[in-house]
């Protein structure tokens, strides 16, 4: 929306920021500075194990030791990341009033109403792709593999002997195969592969009657931390390799922490004179950020660690309104992650 700039307030309502509405009118444009948060994403597996028709003869018959014959649950974290996440900070709002004295202008603010550029398109931020599991590889039924003998049997004894033969020969005429040694040997590669994979197929078909099966299902979950101050060993989730994540605090998991230290890369900003803290002045304010470290770790060990940019830890500049007088047109780009100018050109009229 194009318009005439340019008088910014900071805002008078900045202690009721439920108030503070950011937007834009035909008066002017109300936006945010933004902070950083840190999101944390846990990646979990769960893991059915259903024990096979034949389980306890899984020694006798496929020499096979330690097969449960009892159904169970287990857990395990397979991967944890971090990353920064832009959130408005509603203690850093402004109204940029329009002024007929001044360029035309376009103010670009993001759907929480925080400031991404003036005069030219955001810059774009690439967000994480949606999590999306695998699909589930269809069940086989090792019934389909019997023969009318293992069928006929008259015990489950019987037909785990008869699985067993069977195994065996399965296993022997693949040997032969890769050998090159069996009688009708196919006729090139592509036949070769197939027949090896569906050997292959059959054989974990029939074993898994003995052995079980484990049914495999990830799962992906998100923290947000939202820092104003360090942090130390604050308690993210908690898991447990029977129940999975549980509550915060349910002691059945054991803790996950998240240390964040202010890296102090921005010196602190001079105290603001009460007699200019409300006066008018021209201009866009953008964000100076410092530096924050964020450390995930369980009781045992630190398992990542990384440095992101805050805005929270920084202080606060005000670029000045000349550069959006009618001799210019100014095009400002802000970091969407930080509020910090990534790119600030002045382009004189032709």
């Amino acid at each position: 929306m194009p318009f005439c700039l340019l008088t910014c307030l900071p805002s008078s309502a900045q202690t009721a920021s439920s108030l503070y509405q950011p937007g834009v009118t035909s008066e002017g444009a109300t936006y945010f500075l933004p902070k950083t948060g840190i999101q944390i994403t846990v990646q979990v597996e769960k893991s059915s194990y259903t024990p096979g028709e034949y389980c306890k003869y899984a020694e006798r018959y496929l020499r096979i030791k330690g097969v449960s014959p009892d159904p169970s649950v287990s857990y395990r974290i397979t991967e944890i990341r971090q990353g920064a996440v832009a959130v408005a900070d509603t203690t850093k709002g402004y109204t940029v009033k329009f002024d007929a004295k001044t360029s035309a202008t376009n103010v670009r603010l993001s759907d929480d109403g925080i400031l991404l550029a003036i005069n030219a398109e955001p810059k774009r931020h690439e967000r994480p792709q949606p999590f999306v599991a695998a699909p589930r590889p269809a069940a086989i039924n090792p019934r389909q593999y019997m023969s009318e003998e293992i069928l006929a049997a008259g015990s489950t004894a019987k037909m785990a002997e008869l699985t067993a033969q069977d195994i065996y020969e399965i296993r022997e005429s693949r040997n032969l195969l890769v050998r090159g040694q069996a009688d009708n040997m196919p006729k090139d590669g592509e036949q070769l592969r197939l027949m090896l994979s569906q050997l292959d197929l059959q054989d974990r078909a029939m074993t898994s009657l003995f052995t079980g099966t484990t049914e495999k299902d990830t799962t992906e979950h998100t923290f947000v931390i939202i820092p104003d101050r360090d942090i130390t060993n604050e308690v993210v989730f908690r898991f447990s390799q029977r129940i999975g994540l549980v509550d915060n605090d349910d002691l059945a998991g054991v803790p996950y922490y998240i240390s964040i230290k202010d890296l102090k890369t921005v010196p602190a900003p001079d105290p603001v004179d009460s007699k200019k803290k409300n006066k008018q002045v021209n201009g866009i304010y953008v964000n100076i950020p410092g530096r924050l470290r964020a450390s995930i770790s369980n009781t045992k060990e630190v398992l990542l660690t990384s440095e992101f940019p805050a805005g929270q830890f920084g202080n606060v500049e005000l670029l000045s309104g000349a550069l959006f007088n009618k001799r210019y047109t100014t095009h400002l780009w802000l970091n969407p992650l930080s509020g910090a100018v990534d790119r600030l050109e002045a382009e004189q009229p032709k």
